[in-house]
């Protein structure tokens, strides 16, 4: 008897930390928006499959590089009343799966937008249609160059979650802080206006990017949290579709700081 009553309350005691286990491991999914600043961006375009004419008439390309050329983002928020439109600003989504109470994984996607600044002073050098060119030009977008991943600068990365709770209340209410690390891939359709001919190219990984971010995790009830964060990263891209035929490219690079706030759903895992 004694030893039937020690196992029955040895199982006891065990029970409710295997349950608490099992109640770590959950699936989320979050959507929200942001809003991002960009570092100035070195941009670098080439061409040598002879597409275009120079004003005599003859086949000639360019190989040219702009430097320090600053951008914006490109929020569209005011499409955020239109259901419809929901996927036109700046949006962004994650899905994770907890391992535990503090590890994770995740998909992370940023939808933003990156516009050259029309009309700005930038030195210009290399050459443009057989001519040398060495000095400073404007962006001027109806006979020079305009710039932009409008259809998304496109960032996909795979992130590891780190959670620390702070407070935890009734109704399975909680506050954390979260901290997420990782890297992956840049797919952007990059829209470009070249020498007066206007283009917009495919969506294609076009390089990658390695970043952070961190903030406050709240959660309420038994599905619903929401997310503030704020991230860092950087983004090289390595070749940027700027021609229909895909014979022109462009590269560059840049640092970007965001703020992103989401809402989310999580699901207990049975596994």
């Amino acid at each position: 008897m004694l030893l039937n009553s020690f196992g029955w309350n040895s199982s006891a005691q065990t029970q409710p930390e295997k349950k608490e286990k099992k109640k770590d491991k959950q699936f989320y999914v979050t959507w929200g928006y942001t809003r991002a600043r960009y570092s100035k961006s070195t941009l670098h375009f080439s061409d040598h499959s002879f597409k275009y004419h120079d004003y005599t008439g003859r086949q000639s390309d360019y190989d040219f590089t702009i430097f320090n050329a600053t951008a914006h983002d490109k929020p569209d928020f005011d499409q955020l009343g239109d259901v419809v439109n929901v996927t036109i600003p700046q949006y962004v989504f994650r899905i994770g799966y907890m391992l535990n109470s503090k590890w994770g994984i995740e998909l992370n996607y940023d939808h933003t937008k990156y516009v050259v600044d029309d009309y700005q002073v930038v030195k210009v050098k290399g050459e443009i249609f057989g001519t040398p060119v060495d000095g400073d030009s404007t962006l001027n977008p109806n006979t020079f160059l305009h710039f932009e991943h409008t259809d998304g600068a496109n960032f996909w990365m795979v992130n590891a979650v780190r959670k620390w709770t702070i407070y935890s209340g009734p109704k399975r209410t909680s506050l954390s802080l979260v901290f997420k690390p990782g890297a992956g891939v840049v797919i952007p359709r990059t829209d470009v206006s070249l020498f007066g001919e206007h283009l917009n190219n495919n969506w294609h990984v076009a390089g990658w990017i390695v970043g952070a971010e961190g903030g406050i995790r709240g959660e309420a009830f038994r599905h619903l949290f929401f997310e503030f964060v704020a991230k860092g990263s950087y983004a090289d891209y390595r070749k940027c579709l700027v021609l229909g035929t895909g014979n022109g490219t462009a590269s560059h690079h840049f640092f970007t700081g965001q703020l992103t706030a989401t809402i989310g759903l999580k699901f207990q895992s049975s596994y």
